[in-house]
């Protein structure tokens, strides 16, 4: 009578390779999302020595709060902006850029109950994204001599349904969003407050 049984040595193989194809199809399905950088924009040429990037921010890491979970995280492309655009060339001076704020807050929204509910997909949550930054300018002696601050606001609504992809998606974009609004609100005010160490 033949064995019915499969030997577990088996087994384990067909496991192995189950569970291998469950993860590389995963890794191909995971969205990949673009780096946010500023190099491709005219550089904001200040006469300082030296460029120092401070985060101020401190995400507190858990609810309301949902910075922390984006796929691009709001303080690090804020960095980035100053590292692509701000180019100390000068011999004296500092220029100080300080991260102030780079927060995302998830809003629960109220949704339709009963029969109406059932077949309505609501708007569930709401993101509100706030960045904002400052640029001064510091003598050798630790005196600031000027600056310049900018701070945006954007908000954006999800659907109950979407999934997690779709949500990363959305976050994504709002933070590129407001990246160039920052990017548009502190070269103004760089223009306007600190025209004289620009050349």
């Amino acid at each position: 009578m033949a064995n019915r049984f499969i030997p577990i040595k088996v087994l384990f193989f067909f496991g192995i390779c189950f569970f291998s194809l469950v993860s590389c199809q995963t890794k191909l399905l995971a969205p990949i999302y673009p780096e946010l950088t500023f190099q491709h924009l005219k550089p904001l040429k200040l006469d300082v020595a030296n460029l120092v990037i401070t985060n101020a921010y401190k995400s507190p890491l858990k609810a309301p709060h949902v910075e922390h979970l984006l796929p691009v995280l709001p303080y690090k492309v804020l960095r980035q902006w100053a590292d692509d655009r701000v180019h100390p060339g000068g011999k004296n001076n500092i220029a100080r850029f300080t991260i102030i704020e780079a927060s995302v807050i998830e809003i629960l929204l109220e949704k339709k109950t009963g029969v109406v509910g059932f077949f309505t997909k609501d708007q569930s949550e709401r993101y509100d994204a706030v960045l904002e930054a400052k640029l001064e300018i510091i003598d050798d002696e630790g005196v600031q001599m000027g600056f310049a601050s900018a701070r945006v606001f954007r908000s954006v609504t999800v659907r109950e349904d979407f999934s997690i992809n779709e949500r990363e998606q959305i976050w994504f974009s709002l933070i590129e969003q407001l990246l160039t609004d920052i990017n548009i609100e502190l070269e103004n005010k760089i223009t306007q407050h600190l025209s004289q160490w620009l050349y």
